[in-house]
């Protein structure tokens, strides 16, 4: 059965780290791009970091860059996301999600074929 599911998440407060898990199964990770998204409340989800199906190849979006870092290990089924400095703007359900080529588009939620079910990251004080 082909699955993505996240974990990790929590409630930490400003300043703090967590780091989100994507454990996949049902299909080869090493055949597709891994992205991971978040939506906050009454917001539309966007693009947070995106992976090479090798992990040579990472990108991420302006507000976490510096503070986060995605990486995979294919033998595991696993894809991390590591968030440091955490902010209470960076609270939102986190998703990962696959898509099969690489692309310049890499936040288009359209081009991901396969979704988990979210974890739910809280920063606050």
């Amino acid at each position: 059965q082909l699955q993505l599911e996240e974990s990790g998440g929590g409630f930490v407060q400003p300043g703090g780290s967590l780091r989100l898990s994507c454990a996949v199964s049902g299909f080869n990770l090493a055949d597709y791009v891994i992205g991971w998204f978040r939506q906050a409340p009454g917001k539309e989800r966007e693009g947070v970091s995106c992976i090479s199906r090798s992990g040579g190849t990472t990108t991420y979006a302006d507000s976490v860059k510096g503070r986060f870092t995605i990486s995979r290990d294919n033998d595991k089924n696993l894809v991390y996301l590591q968030m440091n400095s955490l902010k209470p703007e960076d609270t939102a359900v986190y998703y990962c999600a696959r898509r099969r080529f690489w692309g310049n588009s890499w936040s288009d939620t359209s081009l991901y074929d396969e979704w988990g079910q979210g974890t739910q990251v809280t920063v606050s004080a």
